[in-house]
Parts: C-alpha cells; sequence; structure tokens
C-alpha cells in the first residue's frame, strides 16, 4: 500500500477548499473506496497517486484509477474499450471518450456484489497491457471546427498558425471545450477566452 493513498484517504484529493473537511467527496465515500483499492491491489498492480488521485498500474502503464465524485465514486479503466464487458457494466466517462470505460458504484453493497466481476474486469485490463493493445484512434475521433472559430482562423492568420503547431490532442481540448456551448454566444465567449492561451501554445489544461 502507498502512504500517500492512505493520506488522500483520510483527507481527501486536495484539489479544492473542502479537503480536510466532512464535506469533502472522498469521505461521502470512504467505505466504498477502501473497498475497491483492496480488490485492486488484491489483483497485483502497483498502487501511486498522480492527478491527485488512486492510479493503479502493470509495468509502469496505467491501468486503472479509483475516483470519487458527488454523486458516486467509479473504479475507471485507462483502456476500457478494449476489455470484454459481459455484465454489461462499463460505461463511457463521457460522450466524446474514446478509450476510458468506468464501472460507478453508488453505494458499499454494490461493490462487494461485484467484486469477482471487477476482479475479471482487472485482471482483462492487465492482459490488454501484457499484450501490447493500442486503442485505434481514426477519423472516427475527429471534432468538427465550430463555425465560430472557423471565423476566427479565417480573420486572424497567427492564430490559425499557432492553433496548428498545437499537439492534436490540444487541438481535440480546445475544439471539445467550444463545442460543447449550445449557444453561438458562449461558443464565442469561450474562444475569445482561450485565445491568448492558443497564442502561447499552451493546452486548456495547461
Amino acid at each position: 500500500m502507498n502512504p500517500k493513498i492512505d493520506n488522500y484517504l483520510a483527507e481527501g484529493c486536495g484539489r479544492c477548499a473542502l479537503v480536510g473537511t466532512p464535506d469533502c467527496k472522498v469521505h461521502s465515500w470512504h467505505q466504498e473506496l477502501i473497498t475497491l483499492r483492496s480488490i485492486v491491489l488484491s489483483c497485483g498492480l502497483t498502487e501511486e497517486l498522480k492527478w491527485s488521485m488512486p492510479c493503479y498500474t502493470y509495468n509502469n502503464k496505467n491501468v486503472a484509477m479509483v475516483v470519487a465524485f458527488k454523486n458516486n465514486c467509479t473504479i475507471s479503466f485507462f483502456k476500457g474499450a478494449l476489455i470484454p464487458d459481459p455484465a454489461g457494466i462499463l460505461e463511457k466517462a463521457g460522450e466524446n471518450t474514446q478509450s476510458t470505460r468506468l464501472i460507478k458504484i453508488t453505494q458499499l453493497k454494490q461493490v462487494i456484489e461485484l467484486e469477482e466481476t471487477i476482479k475479471s474486469y482487472i485482471y482483462a485490463a492487465i492482459e490488454v497491457e501484457k499484450k501490447g493493445l493500442k486503442i485505434n484512434r481514426g477519423e472516427s475521433t475527429e471534432i468538427p471546427i465550430p463555425d465560430e472559430f472557423i471565423v476566427h482562423l479565417k480573420a486572424n492568420a497567427l492564430l490559425k498558425k499557432a492553433f496548428e503547431s498545437l499537439t492534436p490532442g490540444r487541438q481535440r481540448g480546445y475544439l471539445l471545450h467550444f463545442s460543447s456551448a449550445k449557444q453561438p454566444k458562449t461558443r464565442y465567449s469561450r474562444i475569445q477566452k482561450c485565445i491568448p492561451t492558443i497564442m502561447a501554445g499552451r493546452g486548456l489544461q495547461d
């Protein structure tokens, strides 16, 4: 066991002002997280703290994470799209998620009942890494450029050059951020706010 994870369970992730208080979402799912941790460790994975959360690796490859949210906690698999799901319990982390799949937990009883199933999924995820399988990132992952951003790119050659110089992942992050806004006014506002970071060669989360 990693002492950093002991601290995470005792104090919280530290990513907001609620750390160390009863209102921290980690404390809302304390027993569920402890049980999930025990299940994952029993499968022989290495426990690390990444992105302020428990991450489990095999030969330095990220396999799974245990995460607390407001309304549930989850065990997520980095290459979950490659894992068989006979129980039909894996969900996409988001609408545009390609590889990650997760199991949502809302009560301790659920973790206990799913223990053997969760273990089988963990072992399947380990096999994915042993075989060196990769997620096929094909054309389906391309995101249309919003009209509002096209206007900006055509009007500003420096912005166009800066955006095209970003890594595909950073470009994707911006396009998802812009496209997720339902109203043109909101999309325009988001684009305006992001122009300085794009020009600086940084990603949305940098």
